[in-house]
């Protein structure tokens, strides 16, 4: 990834609903998520999310797909991974010092002790 692609998608993560709805489609998989349940669960008006989502697509971040008669988006992981890597980088001057990201998230007895 280069600097103009990374700029490119964190300007479309620079947005309240674009972030909600990108990170709604990183924990939905592969499978996506039709446009319409994103905007319910995201609490934006159908017309707005359809701008925002296709931000998100020229951004790279997310992927469309026709089902019938229903846009399906999904996450790109392959796009996510290479964004946290270009930003990742220079970290530590190149040496390993911090352990790789899970997509597992803490359980509650976790997080309250932390």
């Amino acid at each position: 990834m280069d600097s103009t692609t990374t700029i490119r998608a964190l300007a479309a993560l620079a947005q309240e609903h674009r972030l909600a709805a990108f990170r709604l489609l990183v924990q939905a998989g592969e499978a996506g998520l039709p446009a319409g349940a994103i905007a319910e669960a995201v609490g934006a008006p159908a017309s707005s999310m359809s701008f925002h989502l296709a931000q998100l697509t020229h951004a790279g971040l997310i992927r469309q797909k026709r089902q019938s008669r229903s846009l399906i988006y999904s996450a790109d992981y392959a796009a996510m991974g290479g964004l946290m890597a270009y930003l990742t980088e220079n970290c530590c001057g190149g040496q390993s010092c911090a352990p790789a990201a899970s997509c597992e998230t803490p359980n509650k007895t976790e997080r309250n002790a932390a």
